[in-house]
């Protein structure tokens, strides 16, 4: 399956988009750790960068809380209907499948694994429990073209797919899709993203389940549009 030319190529958002929820959001609403509902208001409100909002909330826990705070995710996020049918639709049409998470490895990985993902095909910030407190790592950080301190850039990670040659899919909901978006060919969208792809002026597809985006993709390969 082609678009023209190029090669279809998708990156997905994960909290929130594979997960019915997002992730840290769930986990400080349920542990509560003193001092986090400002830091989140700020990071939402972007008065401080996604790096430095989801560095600060998470330093505010214990490293010894990462086994609860983890049987908490792996219990609660719940995966978003039609995700493994739409693995196994992309798989029998060869478009290649990438996960551009804001999430946590130590959670993102276990809520995975179900699902055969390659490890190289997921991409999210990491952990660092040896001290104190849990310290969040950026292995993918915002390089030339994106400038907003993303923690984990999207932008940066579809750069290394040219425009030139993959029709670059984004699926996403939220604020840390919204660079990425402005870059994508196509976009599915749902909650925060929806609206900001309205404001922005970018064509998008609003989705509920990943059956949605499947049939919507079915119809478009089938006629010809991408």
């Amino acid at each position: 399956m082609t678009s023209g030319a190029k090669q279809p190529i998708i990156f997905c958002d994960f909290d929130g988009t594979i997960t019915n929820n997002d992730n840290i959001v769930a986990i400080m609403k349920h542990f509560k750790p003193e001092g986090f509902e400002p830091i989140m208001q700020d990071t939402v409100d972007r008065t401080i960068s996604i790096r430095e909002g989801v560095g600060r909330m998470f330093a505010l826990f214990p490293s010894s809380m990462r086994e609860e705070i983890t049987e908490y995710v792996l219990s609660h996020a719940g995966i978003r209907e039609g995700f493994a049918a739409f693995l196994d639709y992309l798989k029998s049409e060869q478009i290649e499948f990438y996960v551009t998470s804001g999430g946590i490895d130590f959670f993102v990985d276990p809520l995975l694994k179900p699902f055969g993902i390659p490890a190289d095909h997921i991409f999210c910030n990491g952990a660092d429990f040896e001290g104190d407190r849990i310290e969040i790592t950026w292995p993918h950080p915002c390089m030339e073209s994106c400038h907003n301190d993303c923690g984990m850039c999207k932008v940066t990670v579809m750069d290394r797919f040219p425009a030139d040659r993959y029709y670059r899919i984004l699926i996403g909901d939220s604020l840390t899709d919204f660079e990425g978006a402005k870059q994508a060919d196509l976009v599915y969208s749902r909650s925060t993203l929806t609206e900001q792809c309205k404001k922005l002026g970018v064509f998008h597809v609003p989705f509920e389940t990943f059956t949605d985006i499947q049939n919507d993709m079915k119809d478009k390969f089938t006629q010809e549009v991408l």
